[in-house]
């Protein structure tokens, strides 16, 4: 049976660390991560969750984007999971765009991602996809991605200015007030 996992936070040493390759994507842990991942997804509200906010240092994420309170506008895709992912291109634009995360709670900022990006990936299944991804769920994946590397989306923050509480946001950026 699939559960949600606890999310670490940040202060966390793990959220720092690079994750390592998985070598055996049809490991049974794996296998059993990707479901638990999935899951705590749903349970969270959240578009995207890596292997180490749930303290395990693994290359593989989830970019399951939806509709849902925390990004009422986003676009629908199934929950994928990817592992071992690469970015092999990117466009020269880059957009800002606020972001949340679970491993920082409360606080959303205003990052700048590529606005297209050219990735490869395996599926759970061990496949090598290839896929361009643009807009939203393209900056899941380099959100998600940044994880892998040790990185949360603070880092990538310009300034203190472009940070707001998970309030704020919901008042001043999706109400418009």
């Amino acid at each position: 049976m699939n559960e949600s996992v606890p999310i670490i936070q940040l202060g966390n040493p793990m959220l720092v660390q690079k994750a390592a390759w998985v070598d055996n994507i049809q490991d049974e842990h794996i296998q059993k991560l990707i479901d638990n991942l999935i899951f705590t997804i749903f349970q969270a509200n959240s578009v995207g969750i890596a292997a180490p906010q749930v303290a395990e240092s693994y290359r593989l994420f989830i970019v399951a984007s939806r509709p849902n309170t925390r990004y009422p506008d986003a676009p629908e895709m199934k929950p994928t999971a990817m592992i071992n992912p690469k970015i092999i291109a990117y466009s020269t634009e880059v957009i800002k765009g606020w972001e949340g995360c679970l491993s920082v709670p409360g606080i959303r900022g205003l990052v700048p991602r590529y606005q297209k990006i050219e990735i490869e990936y395996n599926d759970r299944n061990g496949k090598i996809q290839k896929q361009d991804l643009t807009d939203f769920i393209a900056r899941i994946f380099q959100h998600e991605y940044d994880h892998l590397e040790g990185k949360v989306f603070l880092d990538r923050v310009e300034s203190t200015e472009e940070l707001m509480t998970e309030a704020e946001y919901q008042q001043r950026v999706l109400n418009n007030t």
